[in-house]
Protein backbone atom coordinates (compact mmCIF):
# COMPACT_ATOMS: atom_id res chain seq x y z
CA UNK A 1 0.00 0.00 0.00
CA UNK A 2 2.59 2.57 1.09
CA UNK A 3 6.18 2.98 -0.09
CA UNK A 4 9.12 5.16 1.03
CA UNK A 5 9.06 8.86 0.01
CA UNK A 6 11.55 10.60 0.82
CA UNK A 7 13.44 48.32 7.62
CA UNK A 8 16.31 49.89 9.87
CA UNK A 9 16.86 47.97 13.00
CA UNK A 10 16.30 49.34 16.49
CA UNK A 11 19.57 48.98 18.44
CA UNK A 12 17.40 48.05 21.43
CA UNK A 13 15.90 45.11 19.56
CA UNK A 14 18.11 42.14 20.46
CA UNK A 15 15.36 39.60 20.75
CA UNK A 16 14.66 39.75 17.04
CA UNK A 17 18.16 38.47 16.39
CA UNK A 18 17.96 35.30 18.41
CA UNK A 19 14.43 34.10 18.07
CA UNK A 20 13.03 31.30 15.99
CA UNK A 21 10.36 32.64 13.67
CA UNK A 22 6.61 32.21 13.87
CA UNK A 23 3.84 32.69 11.36
CA UNK A 24 1.08 35.03 12.48
CA UNK A 25 -1.34 33.61 9.95
CA UNK A 26 -1.29 30.13 11.37
CA UNK A 27 -4.65 30.31 13.09
CA UNK A 28 -6.44 28.44 10.37
CA UNK A 29 -4.85 26.83 7.41
CA UNK A 30 -2.06 24.62 8.74
CA UNK A 31 -4.40 21.80 9.62
CA UNK A 32 -7.94 20.61 9.11
CA UNK A 33 -9.87 23.36 10.87
CA UNK A 34 -13.40 23.25 9.50
CA UNK A 35 -15.72 22.02 12.25
CA UNK A 36 -17.05 18.78 10.72
CA UNK A 37 -18.49 16.63 13.46
CA UNK A 38 -17.66 13.02 12.76
CA UNK A 39 -17.02 11.49 16.11
CA UNK A 40 -13.59 9.88 16.00
CA UNK A 41 -13.13 11.28 12.53
CA UNK A 42 -13.37 14.89 13.67
CA UNK A 43 -10.41 17.10 12.67
CA UNK A 44 -9.15 18.74 15.83
CA UNK A 45 -5.98 20.83 15.47
CA UNK A 46 -4.92 23.66 17.76
CA UNK A 47 -3.28 26.94 17.03
CA UNK A 48 -0.55 26.02 19.50
CA UNK A 49 0.42 23.05 17.38
CA UNK A 50 0.23 25.11 14.21
CA UNK A 51 2.41 27.80 15.66
CA UNK A 52 4.88 25.26 16.93
CA UNK A 53 5.41 24.16 13.36
CA UNK A 54 6.47 27.71 12.46
CA UNK A 55 8.53 28.67 15.48
CA UNK A 56 11.64 26.86 14.32
CA UNK A 57 13.14 29.06 11.61
CA UNK A 58 15.10 32.23 12.17
CA UNK A 59 14.11 35.65 10.82
CA UNK A 60 14.43 39.38 11.43
CA UNK A 61 18.20 39.26 11.40
CA UNK A 62 19.77 42.71 10.97
CA UNK A 63 21.70 42.30 7.69
CA UNK A 64 24.06 45.14 8.51
CA UNK A 65 25.33 43.15 11.48
CA UNK A 66 25.27 39.53 10.41
CA UNK A 67 25.94 37.78 7.13
CA UNK A 68 24.87 34.33 8.31
CA UNK A 69 23.11 32.60 11.16
CA UNK A 70 26.41 31.19 12.38
CA UNK A 71 27.73 34.72 12.93
CA UNK A 72 24.84 35.27 15.29
CA UNK A 73 25.19 32.10 17.35
CA UNK A 74 27.52 29.10 17.09
CA UNK A 75 26.33 26.68 14.38
CA UNK A 76 22.83 28.17 14.39
CA UNK A 77 22.40 27.50 10.70
CA UNK A 78 22.71 23.77 11.34
CA UNK A 79 20.10 23.87 14.09
CA UNK A 80 17.77 25.76 11.79
CA UNK A 81 18.23 23.25 8.99
CA UNK A 82 17.56 20.31 11.31
CA UNK A 83 14.41 21.95 12.60
CA UNK A 84 13.01 22.44 9.10
CA UNK A 85 13.44 18.69 8.54
CA UNK A 86 11.80 17.77 11.83
CA UNK A 87 15.03 16.18 13.09
CA UNK A 88 14.38 17.05 16.71
CA UNK A 89 16.40 14.22 18.22
CA UNK A 90 19.42 15.29 16.20
CA UNK A 91 18.94 18.83 17.54
CA UNK A 92 19.07 17.54 21.11
CA UNK A 93 22.24 15.59 20.33
CA UNK A 94 23.87 18.61 18.70
CA UNK A 95 23.00 20.81 21.68
CA UNK A 96 24.38 18.26 24.14
CA UNK A 97 27.62 18.06 22.13
CA UNK A 98 27.99 21.85 22.02
CA UNK A 99 27.55 22.05 25.78
CA UNK A 100 29.97 19.19 26.46
CA UNK A 101 32.66 20.81 24.29
CA UNK A 102 32.05 24.28 25.81
CA UNK A 103 31.33 25.76 22.38
CA UNK A 104 28.83 28.32 23.66
CA UNK A 105 30.87 31.29 24.85
CA UNK A 106 28.35 34.12 25.12
CA UNK A 107 25.28 34.39 27.37
CA UNK A 108 22.85 34.90 24.51
CA UNK A 109 24.09 31.72 22.84
CA UNK A 110 23.03 29.65 25.83
CA UNK A 111 19.54 31.15 25.66
CA UNK A 112 19.29 30.58 21.91
CA UNK A 113 20.30 26.94 22.28
CA UNK A 114 17.92 26.53 25.21
CA UNK A 115 15.08 27.77 23.02
CA UNK A 116 15.78 25.06 20.46
CA UNK A 117 16.20 22.48 23.22
CA UNK A 118 12.85 23.28 24.82
CA UNK A 119 11.14 23.28 21.44
CA UNK A 120 12.68 19.93 20.52
CA UNK A 121 11.64 18.39 23.83
CA UNK A 122 8.10 19.69 23.40
CA UNK A 123 7.91 18.38 19.83
CA UNK A 124 9.10 14.98 21.05
CA UNK A 125 6.36 14.99 23.70
CA UNK A 126 8.89 15.24 26.52
CA UNK A 127 7.18 18.26 28.01
CA UNK A 128 8.13 17.43 31.59
CA UNK A 129 11.79 17.70 30.61
CA UNK A 130 11.06 20.93 28.74
CA UNK A 131 9.40 22.33 31.86
CA UNK A 132 12.46 21.33 33.92
CA UNK A 133 14.75 23.23 31.57
CA UNK A 134 12.52 26.31 31.72
CA UNK A 135 12.35 26.14 35.50
CA UNK A 136 16.16 26.30 35.63
CA UNK A 137 15.95 29.87 34.36
CA UNK A 138 15.65 32.91 36.56
CA UNK A 139 13.34 35.88 36.03
CA UNK A 140 13.32 36.61 32.29
CA UNK A 141 13.34 40.35 33.00
CA UNK A 142 16.24 40.23 35.49
CA UNK A 143 19.48 42.13 34.90
CA UNK A 144 21.35 38.86 34.32
CA UNK A 145 19.54 38.48 30.99
CA UNK A 146 20.27 42.01 29.72
CA UNK A 147 23.04 42.94 27.31
CA UNK A 148 24.12 45.99 29.32
CA UNK A 149 25.08 43.64 32.17
CA UNK A 150 27.92 42.34 29.97
CA UNK A 151 29.50 45.50 28.47
CA UNK A 152 32.78 43.70 27.77
CA UNK A 153 30.93 41.21 25.53
CA UNK A 154 28.19 43.44 24.10
CA UNK A 155 29.53 47.02 23.85
CA UNK A 156 26.86 49.58 22.97
CA UNK A 157 24.09 46.99 23.22
CA UNK A 158 21.14 47.12 25.58
CA UNK A 159 17.88 45.32 26.18
CA UNK A 160 16.83 41.77 26.92
CA UNK A 161 18.65 38.87 25.32
CA UNK A 162 15.77 36.44 26.01
CA UNK A 163 14.37 35.22 22.66
CA UNK A 164 10.69 35.98 22.23
CA UNK A 165 10.10 32.34 21.35
CA UNK A 166 11.44 31.28 24.74
CA UNK A 167 8.85 33.48 26.42
CA UNK A 168 6.20 31.91 24.21
CA UNK A 169 7.36 28.39 25.06
CA UNK A 170 7.24 29.28 28.75
CA UNK A 171 3.53 29.96 28.26
CA UNK A 172 2.94 26.90 26.08
CA UNK A 173 4.53 24.12 28.14
CA UNK A 174 2.01 24.05 31.03
CA UNK A 175 -0.75 23.29 28.53
CA UNK A 176 1.25 20.26 27.40
CA UNK A 177 1.30 19.03 31.00
CA UNK A 178 -2.44 19.35 31.46
CA UNK A 179 -2.33 22.67 33.32
CA UNK A 180 -4.60 24.65 31.03
CA UNK A 181 -5.26 27.57 33.37
CA UNK A 182 -1.58 28.22 34.10
CA UNK A 183 -0.77 28.23 30.41
CA UNK A 184 -3.68 30.53 29.67
CA UNK A 185 -2.62 32.91 32.45
CA UNK A 186 0.95 32.98 31.10
CA UNK A 187 -0.29 33.74 27.59
CA UNK A 188 -2.24 36.75 28.82
CA UNK A 189 0.83 37.90 30.80
CA UNK A 190 2.85 37.54 27.59
CA UNK A 191 0.25 39.60 25.73
CA UNK A 192 0.57 42.36 28.35
CA UNK A 193 4.37 42.20 28.01
CA UNK A 194 4.17 42.58 24.22
CA UNK A 195 1.80 45.53 24.49
CA UNK A 196 4.15 47.21 26.98
CA UNK A 197 6.97 46.83 24.43
CA UNK A 198 4.77 48.36 21.71
CA UNK A 199 4.05 51.42 23.84
CA UNK A 200 7.75 51.72 24.70
CA UNK A 201 8.85 51.56 21.05
CA UNK A 202 6.12 53.99 19.97
CA UNK A 203 7.29 56.52 22.58
CA UNK A 204 10.76 56.35 20.98
CA UNK A 205 9.42 56.58 17.39
CA UNK A 206 11.05 53.24 16.49
CA UNK A 207 8.72 52.32 13.63
CA UNK A 208 10.50 49.11 12.62
CA UNK A 209 10.40 47.81 16.17
CA UNK A 210 6.76 48.80 16.60
CA UNK A 211 5.86 46.80 13.49
CA UNK A 212 7.71 43.72 14.76
CA UNK A 213 6.10 43.84 18.19
CA UNK A 214 2.66 44.36 16.65
CA UNK A 215 3.21 41.15 14.67
CA UNK A 216 4.08 39.44 17.93
CA UNK A 217 0.93 40.84 19.50
CA UNK A 218 -1.16 39.38 16.69
CA UNK A 219 0.67 36.07 17.08
CA UNK A 220 -0.11 35.82 20.81
CA UNK A 221 -3.72 36.84 20.23
CA UNK A 222 -3.95 34.17 17.53
CA UNK A 223 -2.61 31.59 19.98
CA UNK A 224 -5.23 32.65 22.50
CA UNK A 225 -7.88 32.41 19.80
CA UNK A 226 -6.88 28.87 18.92
CA UNK A 227 -6.76 27.96 22.59
CA UNK A 228 -10.28 29.24 23.30
CA UNK A 229 -11.73 27.79 20.10
CA UNK A 230 -10.23 24.41 20.99
CA UNK A 231 -12.25 24.49 24.20
CA UNK A 232 -15.42 25.74 22.48
CA UNK A 233 -15.28 29.07 24.31
CA UNK A 234 -16.98 30.84 21.44
CA UNK A 235 -17.88 34.09 23.21
CA UNK A 236 -14.30 35.14 23.96
CA UNK A 237 -13.18 33.64 20.63
CA UNK A 238 -15.67 35.87 18.83
CA UNK A 239 -14.32 38.95 20.64
CA UNK A 240 -10.70 38.03 19.83
CA UNK A 241 -11.46 37.46 16.15
CA UNK A 242 -13.25 40.81 15.86
CA UNK A 243 -10.32 42.59 17.51
CA UNK A 244 -7.86 40.89 15.16
CA UNK A 245 -9.98 41.76 12.12
CA UNK A 246 -10.19 45.40 13.23
CA UNK A 247 -6.39 45.41 13.17
CA UNK A 248 -6.20 43.77 9.75
CA UNK A 249 -9.55 44.04 7.90
CA UNK A 250 -8.04 42.48 4.76
CA UNK A 251 -7.08 39.12 6.33
CA UNK A 252 -9.27 36.57 4.52
CA UNK A 253 -8.18 33.73 6.81
CA UNK A 254 -9.33 35.52 9.95
CA UNK A 255 -12.59 36.63 8.34
CA UNK A 256 -13.23 33.03 7.29
CA UNK A 257 -12.53 31.91 10.85
CA UNK A 258 -15.15 34.43 11.98
CA UNK A 259 -17.64 32.74 9.66
CA UNK A 260 -16.79 29.34 11.13
CA UNK A 261 -17.37 30.63 14.66
CA UNK A 262 -20.67 32.20 13.60
CA UNK A 263 -21.74 28.80 12.32
CA UNK A 264 -20.87 27.19 15.63
CA UNK A 265 -23.01 29.88 17.31
CA UNK A 266 -25.85 28.77 15.02
CA UNK A 267 -25.78 32.04 13.05
CA UNK A 268 -25.84 30.40 9.63
CA UNK A 269 -27.01 33.47 7.71
CA UNK A 270 -24.39 35.62 9.43
CA UNK A 271 -21.73 33.06 8.48
CA UNK A 272 -22.86 33.10 4.85
CA UNK A 273 -22.62 36.90 4.81
CA UNK A 274 -19.11 36.69 6.25
CA UNK A 275 -18.05 34.09 3.68
CA UNK A 276 -19.56 36.25 0.91
CA UNK A 277 -17.34 39.08 2.17
CA UNK A 278 -14.28 36.87 1.68
CA UNK A 279 -15.35 35.91 -1.85
CA UNK A 280 -15.93 39.58 -2.69
CA UNK A 281 -12.39 40.33 -1.49
CA UNK A 282 -11.10 37.66 -3.87
CA UNK A 283 -13.09 39.00 -6.82
CA UNK A 284 -11.95 42.58 -6.13
CA UNK A 285 -8.33 41.58 -5.55
CA UNK A 286 -8.34 42.82 -1.99
CA UNK A 287 -6.08 41.03 0.48
CA UNK A 288 -3.24 41.58 2.92
CA UNK A 289 -0.96 39.50 0.71
CA UNK A 290 -0.74 36.47 3.00
CA UNK A 291 -2.32 34.16 0.41
CA UNK A 292 -1.46 33.62 -3.23
CA UNK A 293 -4.26 33.38 -5.80
CA UNK A 294 -4.69 29.61 -5.56
CA UNK A 295 -4.68 29.64 -1.77
CA UNK A 296 -7.27 32.44 -1.78
CA UNK A 297 -9.51 30.58 -4.24
CA UNK A 298 -9.25 27.42 -2.16
CA UNK A 299 -10.12 29.31 1.01
CA UNK A 300 -13.28 30.57 -0.69
CA UNK A 301 -14.01 27.07 -1.98
CA UNK A 302 -13.63 25.52 1.46
CA UNK A 303 -15.93 28.18 2.91
CA UNK A 304 -18.59 27.25 0.35
CA UNK A 305 -18.09 23.58 1.11
CA UNK A 306 -18.54 24.22 4.82
CA UNK A 307 -21.92 25.84 4.15
CA UNK A 308 -22.93 22.71 2.22
CA UNK A 309 -21.71 20.46 5.04
CA UNK A 310 -23.81 22.31 7.62
CA UNK A 311 -26.81 21.87 5.29
CA UNK A 312 -25.89 18.16 5.01
CA UNK A 313 -25.48 18.58 1.24
CA UNK A 314 -22.39 16.40 1.14
CA UNK A 315 -22.47 15.88 -2.63
CA UNK A 316 -22.10 19.63 -3.24
CA UNK A 317 -19.44 19.82 -0.54
CA UNK A 318 -17.45 17.07 -2.27
CA UNK A 319 -17.58 19.01 -5.54
CA UNK A 320 -16.18 22.12 -3.85
CA UNK A 321 -13.40 20.15 -2.17
CA UNK A 322 -12.55 18.42 -5.46
CA UNK A 323 -12.15 21.81 -7.14
CA UNK A 324 -9.79 22.85 -4.36
CA UNK A 325 -7.72 19.67 -4.74
CA UNK A 326 -7.59 20.11 -8.51
CA UNK A 327 -6.09 23.58 -8.00
CA UNK A 328 -3.70 22.40 -5.28
CA UNK A 329 -3.28 18.70 -4.58
CA UNK A 330 -1.46 19.50 -1.33
CA UNK A 331 -4.53 21.21 0.17
CA UNK A 332 -4.86 18.72 2.99
CA UNK A 333 -7.82 20.49 4.55
CA UNK A 334 -9.77 19.82 1.35
CA UNK A 335 -8.46 16.25 1.12
CA UNK A 336 -9.39 15.44 4.70
CA UNK A 337 -12.84 16.97 4.52
CA UNK A 338 -13.66 15.52 1.11
CA UNK A 339 -12.93 12.09 2.55
CA UNK A 340 -15.14 12.76 5.56
CA UNK A 341 -17.98 13.87 3.30
CA UNK A 342 -17.62 10.68 1.26
CA UNK A 343 -17.79 8.73 4.51
CA UNK A 344 -21.05 10.51 5.40
CA UNK A 345 -22.29 9.45 1.96
CA UNK A 346 -21.47 5.84 2.93
CA UNK A 347 -18.71 5.64 0.32
CA UNK A 348 -15.96 4.38 2.62
CA UNK A 349 -13.95 2.85 -0.20
CA UNK A 350 -13.52 6.14 -2.06
CA UNK A 351 -12.99 8.02 1.20
CA UNK A 352 -10.07 5.74 2.05
CA UNK A 353 -8.66 6.04 -1.47
CA UNK A 354 -8.70 9.86 -1.23
CA UNK A 355 -6.63 9.80 1.95
CA UNK A 356 -4.23 7.06 0.91
CA UNK A 357 -3.62 8.79 -2.41
CA UNK A 358 -2.77 12.05 -0.62
CA UNK A 359 -0.37 10.29 1.75
CA UNK A 360 1.47 8.64 -1.14
CA UNK A 361 1.40 11.72 -3.42
CA UNK A 362 2.31 14.51 -0.96
CA UNK A 363 3.48 12.80 2.26
CA UNK A 364 5.19 15.92 3.58
CA UNK A 365 1.90 17.82 3.55
CA UNK A 366 -0.50 14.96 4.22
CA UNK A 367 1.33 13.27 7.09
CA UNK A 368 -0.79 14.95 9.72
CA UNK A 369 -2.02 13.24 12.89
CA UNK A 370 -5.60 14.43 12.36
CA UNK A 371 -5.74 12.97 8.86
CA UNK A 372 -4.18 9.69 10.02
CA UNK A 373 -6.65 9.40 12.90
CA UNK A 374 -9.50 9.86 10.44
CA UNK A 375 -8.06 7.30 8.03
CA UNK A 376 -7.64 4.73 10.79
CA UNK A 377 -11.23 5.32 11.90
CA UNK A 378 -12.30 4.52 8.35
CA UNK A 379 -10.15 1.37 8.32
CA UNK A 380 -11.90 0.23 11.49
CA UNK A 381 -15.28 0.73 9.86
CA UNK A 382 -14.36 -0.83 6.52
CA UNK A 383 -12.14 -3.84 7.25
CA UNK A 384 -12.40 -6.89 9.46
CA UNK A 385 -8.59 -7.12 9.49
CA UNK A 386 -8.18 -3.40 10.23
CA UNK A 387 -5.39 -4.07 12.73
CA UNK A 388 -3.15 -5.50 9.99
CA UNK A 389 -4.00 -2.62 7.66
CA UNK A 390 -3.22 -0.05 10.35
CA UNK A 391 0.04 -1.81 11.18
CA UNK A 392 1.11 -1.52 7.53
CA UNK A 393 0.32 2.19 7.67
CA UNK A 394 2.20 2.52 10.96
CA UNK A 395 5.31 0.86 9.49
CA UNK A 396 5.24 3.22 6.51
CA UNK A 397 4.88 6.23 8.81
CA UNK A 398 7.88 5.06 10.85
CA UNK A 399 10.02 5.22 7.70
CA UNK A 400 8.95 8.63 6.38
CA UNK A 401 7.68 10.72 9.29
CA UNK A 402 9.64 13.42 11.14
CA UNK A 403 10.73 12.78 14.73
CA UNK A 404 7.79 14.62 16.25
CA UNK A 405 5.04 12.68 14.49
CA UNK A 406 2.85 10.93 17.06
CA UNK A 407 2.52 7.42 15.66
CA UNK A 408 0.06 6.48 18.42
CA UNK A 409 -2.60 8.14 16.26
CA UNK A 410 -2.81 4.87 14.30
CA UNK A 411 -4.12 3.16 17.44
CA UNK A 412 -2.14 0.00 16.72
Amino acid sequence: MFTDSSPSMDPDLPESETRPEFNTSSTDSTAMAEPIDAGDARPNPTTFESAALEVTSVADLPPERFNSLDELTHDLGSLHELSTRGSWQAILEKIAQAKALFLLNKPHEHLTYLTYQVMALAKLRRSDEAAHELNSLHDFDGTHYRYESFPEIYPNRKGSMVPFSLRWLYALIPTKLGNRQEGLDRLYVLLDFVRDRIREKESKNLEGSVELWKKREIFVMSCLLGFHLGHKEFGISFDLIKELINRDPLDPVLISKLGSVQMQFGDIEGAKTTFDRVEKMLNEGKSNGLLNEIQFKNLVGRNKALVHVVAKDYVSAVREYEACIERDNSDIIAVNNKALCLMYLRDLSDAIKVMESALERVPTAALNESLVVNLCSMYELAYVNHTDVKRTLNNWIARVAPDDFDSSCTRV
